[in-house]
């Protein structure tokens, strides 16, 4: 599985970024954008996803 972020919804925050253990996550046009081939949701280095946990925006990160 992998994680998505709603452009839309996306506030461009950055909180996401650093969170991510695989690099998995990064800054395009003005949104932040996820690598499927990168993201593991967070599998082997914590229990839930980080970004989810630090995002301030309600529903912007889902599971695809």
């Amino acid at each position: 599985m992998a994680l998505k972020i709603i452009a839309s919804m996306c506030s461009g925050c950055s909180a996401c970024e650093a969170e991510c253990p695989n690099n998995a996550i990064r800054e395009k046009g003005g949104t932040f954008i996820i690598d499927p081939a990168k993201c593991t949701e967070c599998e082997g280095h914590f229990d839930a996803p980080q970004c989810i946990a630090v995002c301030p925006v309600d529903n912007c990160i889902k599971k695809v």
